[in-house]
Order: C-alpha cells, then sequence, then structure tokens
C-alpha cells in the first residue's frame, strides 16, 4: 500500500500524455481495379471454309515367311522295355 498511490499516479500521468500526442492518421485510399464484365452474346458468325482432304498413307510391306524346321532323328527301337507316360494331374496349372 505504501506504493500504490506514487505508482497509480505515474501510470495516469503517462497515460495521459500518450494520449496527449496527436499524431495525424494515416488513410490508406484503395486502389481502383476495373473487373470487364462480358455483355450479352452477339449474333453467329458465318460458317467456315471446308477443309481439305488429307493425304493416303502407304501400305505397309508384307513380312518374309520362316523357314521349315528339319525333320527329326529316328529314335532307337527299345530293348523291351514298356515306358508309360502318365499325364500330369488335373489340378496342375497348364502353361
Amino acid at each position: 500500500m505504501k506504493y500504490s498511490l506514487p505508482l497509480l499516479a505515474a501510470a495516469l500521468l503517462t497515460t495521459l500524455s500518450l494520449a496527449a500526442c496527436d499524431r495525424p492518421e494515416t488513410v490508406v485510399v484503395p486502389a481502383v481495379v476495373t473487373v470487364p464484365v462480358p455483355g450479352p452474346a452477339g449474333p453467329a458468325g458465318d460458317a467456315g471454309a471446308q477443309g481439305s482432304q488429307g493425304a493416303m498413307g502407304m501400305q505397309g510391306s508384307t513380312g518374309m515367311q520362316g523357314s521349315t524346321g528339319s525333320q527329326g532323328a529316328t529314335g532307337s527301337s527299345g530293348d523291351g522295355t514298356t515306358v508309360i507316360v502318365v499325364p500330369p494331374a488335373a489340378s496342375a496349372p497348364s502353361n
């Protein structure tokens, strides 16, 4: 309480001295931006001229026929042994 009155007086004096300063206000004038607005549509123009016909493309070349494979060699006759070839199971994926 001992310092409250001088502190209050100092705060009041500071507030009044700052309020007494009369500075001119800075006025900022915004720039005017002109935005073009489209008007009503006019009448349709005349039809344009017909374009010219495009050039005909060239025909592609025919490929060469592949060569015929050579005849395989005749296998040797067996010695009495029978070979049984079992087809793969149905669940195996086919290639």
